[in-house]
């Protein structure tokens, strides 16, 4: 694969990176004991009611947070493909299966750079 190939998708996943954090932080933080780790932020709604309405407020708070779950384990997934596609661009072992070994497509790469595997091995 040609280097300047690869700076473009370097680039791209770069790009990437930075929206997929900032999406995080929207809805998560980092968790500073395990790297790479984000934890969903329980929605906190403002209290003053009582009764069948507190109720409901603490519905909404649980039914919101177990929508979050799995948009921030999506998103931290893709980050943490994103950064092992980074490091491999370092390493010089960018584009190739880690199943087989052998090279990605770069149509492959191109739809998706953070790709790991051909798609043989998928």
């Amino acid at each position: 694969m040609d280097k300047k190939l690869i700076g473009e998708l370097k680039g791209i996943l770069e790009k990437e990176k930075v929206t997929i954090e900032r999406q995080l932080r929207k809805i998560a933080k980092k968790d500073e004991k395990l790297p790479g780790d984000w934890d969903t932020v329980f929605p906190k709604y403002d209290g003053g009611e009582s009764g069948g309405a507190a109720l409901e407020k603490a519905a909404d708070e649980v039914e919101e947070y177990s929508t979050l779950l799995p948009i921030e384990h999506s998103l931290e997934l893709r980050l943490k493909n994103i950064d092992l596609a980074l490091e491999k661009i370092k390493k010089g072992t960018y584009g190739k299966c880690e199943k087989c070994q052998k090279g990605i497509s770069v149509e492959r790469l191109k739809a998706s750079p953070e790709s790991r595997f051909c798609l043989s091995c998928q």
